[in-house]
């Protein structure tokens, strides 16, 4: 018989049990019925019943360390193995005791109480999560459907858990004015302190601590991040200077609050330094860094800039705004009840973001025009980014048929993060691309990205229309009551399968820049605007 089939005897009839692919341990392959025949295959959603008998299963197998029995009711029997093996036995956790809550449909929550045990020391665990039981797809069992969640709620996929050392001393991190910055805090900057702590938490002078942890997996050539649980026994935390500035993360963090699936970024166009970065995001990842999504209007300051840098226009020379523009077979519309204007000028087409103005100059640029206009000047899509934590270097690439048009106002094949945005506005109203950095370049003295930036010429013609955007255009209702030197650029990305587009808006403020991203939050201004106008007011 071949690995992974077992037989048993049931009744005097042999009964074949397959291991599981993913739905369960055991697949029923023949079996009998009272008369004989084929025994009634259950469909539909898990009875109340099933729910119950499931998960009570379940429970008990993982209370009992039975990883491979708890395994068996779930639908990804051999990820769900490995993470309750780990529960016990990499991670010290015993004494475990559930207690189930009254199910809401198909979902359970439960409480956890157990107990961490390492090197002589024990520290209390307590916890909810819940789990939901679905129908296995082969099997037609009631099985729990496996989420590393089930486990603990703030496990994701290709976490583990594990008590020991700490993989990296404890820092205390501070802002550029020495000010403690601390989770509790600052909620959004949890991730953003366990990867400062992963890579720098030796050079900063502490000593390890003993704590249960969430271990992730490690990026490509970087550390892997743990995030702490409980600690044991305390480490000797070193201290760590960051660039970010404790009033503009204030104002960040209250300011995502405000409309959910959000991230910001303020930088110091004078030095490049990061002096706020927030996310408000149900999957608490760090978009504002690592986003990759198409950044709509906003990348119009690139594309602006090619204009002008390949000659095909100026800021008061001519980008008629008519209704409709096509290209190799796709039209490209404006936003609804944008009255074209044929005189046009760059400055006035660019401040009320009219599309089909730049669409119209596709046919005159090269195919790599907008990318070279990219990467050589404002620093974008080469991969070098060196910002102390885990970043995205933006993505513009050299795209024919319709997509050449589609990344001229940000659509097509274009991906930005907020950090990207916010550094190419930092660039526009200075001319020199500065690499963003989160923690200074001396603490490490990696070498940083470099760009030739842009001509003083191309940076006042910027600066203009960014002033005339934020002042007359789309977004001076979101920059309003702002004093000092004021430009922004407003954005909407449209996304398939999504009822509203991505709102995206990026300004600046004296020696501020910021930029931020809303998934369907519409257009620029309606939600990304009022985050970034906050960021500008308190950034000072």
């Amino acid at each position: 018989m071949r690995k992974g089939v077992k037989a048993a005897i049931v009744g005097g009839v042999v009964v074949v049990m397959v291991g599981g692919a993913g739905y369960g341990a055991f697949n029923v392959v023949s079996a009998l019925s009272g008369d004989g025949g084929p025994a009634p295959v259950r469909t539909g959603p898990p009875s109340g019943d099933e729910v119950k008998d499931t998960s009570a299963k379940f429970f008990a197998a993982w209370e009992k360390r039975r990883a491979a029995t708890a395994a068996s009711y779930t639908n990804f029997p051999d990820a769900a193995e490995r993470l309750l093996s780990a529960y016990g036995r990499d991670a010290h956790i015993t004494d475990v005791r559930i207690t189930p809550g009254a199910a809401t449909g198909a979902t359970v929550p439960f409480s956890v109480r157990a107990t961490v045990s390492y090197g002589g020391r024990s520290q209390p665990l307590a916890y909810r999560s819940r789990l939901t039981v679905v129908r296995g797809t082969n099997t037609h069992r009631p099985l729990v459907d496996w989420q590393p969640s089930v486990v603990h709620p703030a496990l994701k996929k290709g976490d583990t858990l594990a008590t020991g050392e700490s993989a990296a001393p404890p820092i205390e991190a501070v802002d550029r004015d020495g000010k403690v910055l601390t989770k509790d805090k600052y909620p959004s900057l949890g991730p953003i302190l366990d990867e400062l702590r992963a890579k720098y938490g030796d050079k900063a002078g502490g000593t390890p601590a003993v704590e249960l942890s969430i271990r992730h997996e490690s990026g490509e050539g970087t550390d892997a991040a743990e995030t702490p649980l409980v600690t044991l026994a305390k480490g000797r935390p070193g201290r760590l200077r960051t660039t970010l500035r404790a009033s503009a993360q204030a104002a960040a963090e209250r300011a995502v609050q405000r409309y959910a699936e959000s991230s910001v970024v303020a930088v110091k166009p004078s030095t490049g330094e990061v002096l706020a970065v927030a996310n408000h995001r149900a999957d608490g990842w760090n978009a504002a860094f690592l986003g990759r999504l198409a950044p709509g209007s906003t990348m119009k300051i690139v594309s602006a800039a090619t204009l002008i840098d390949t000659g095909l226009t100026t800021a008061s020379g001519a980008a008629p705004c008519p209704p409709d523009a096509m290209w190799e077979g796709q039209t490209f519309h404006n936003l609804k009840n944008m009255a074209p204007n044929p005189r046009a000028t760059l400055s006035e087409s660019f401040a009320r973001s009219c599309n089909t103005a730049f669409i119209k100059f596709a046919d005159s640029l090269k195919v790599e025009s907008l990318n070279e206009e990219a990467e050589r000047r404002f620093g974008l899509g080469r991969d070098d980014w060196k910002t102390g934590i885990p970043s995205f270097d933006g993505s513009v690439p050299a795209s024919g048929g319709p997509d050449k048009a589609a990344n001229l106002i940000g659509q097509g094949q274009v991906q930005m993060s907020p950090l990207n945005m916010a550094s190419v506005t930092a660039t526009a109203m200075t001319g020199a691309f500065r690499q963003p950095v989160i923690v200074p370049q001396d603490l490490d003295d990696r070498e940083l990205a470099r760009a030739e930036g842009l001509s003083a010429g191309t940076v006042a013609q910027l600066r203009q229309m960014m002033n005339r955007t934020a002042t007359s255009g789309t977004a001076a209702v979101a920059m309003s009551g702002l004093t000092g030197s004021v430009g922004a650029k407003t954005g909407s990305a449209e996304v398939d399968g999504q009822a509203k587009s991505n709102s995206w808006f990026t300004g600046y403020r004296d020696d501020v820049a910021a930029a931020a991203m809303t998934q369907e939050g519409g257009h620029g201004g309606d939600a990304a605007g009022p985050i970034v106008a906050a960021v500008l007011r308190a950034g000072r």
